[in-house]
């Protein structure tokens, strides 16, 4: 009796846990917030746009998308302790 429960506990394991699903689900939400932050009008031969330079585009908007990237890492990782 005992064997057919240790063989049901086995087969119901999954390596992800509720808590790693909403980590990983802020990840990609900064990782977007991120690109979106990046995102803007684009210089054209016609017009130079210079918010092309800004610290919003150049610093903000990649090193927010990459804490997301390091978070996913670590989401996908995250093992609640018992």
């Amino acid at each position: 009796m005992t064997e057919n429960n240790d063989t049901k506990k086995e087969s119901s394991f999954r390596p992800l846990e509720k808590i790693n699903f909403i980590l990983m689900g802020c990840s990609v939400g900064l990782i977007i917030l991120g690109f979106i932050l990046m995102g803007g009008d684009p210089t054209t031969e016609e017009k130079f746009n210079p918010d092309i330079f800004s610290t919003m585009r150049i610093a903000v908007g990649p090193s927010i998308s990459f804490i997301g990237f390091v978070m996913m890492f670590f989401a996908i990782l995250y093992r609640k302790h018992k």
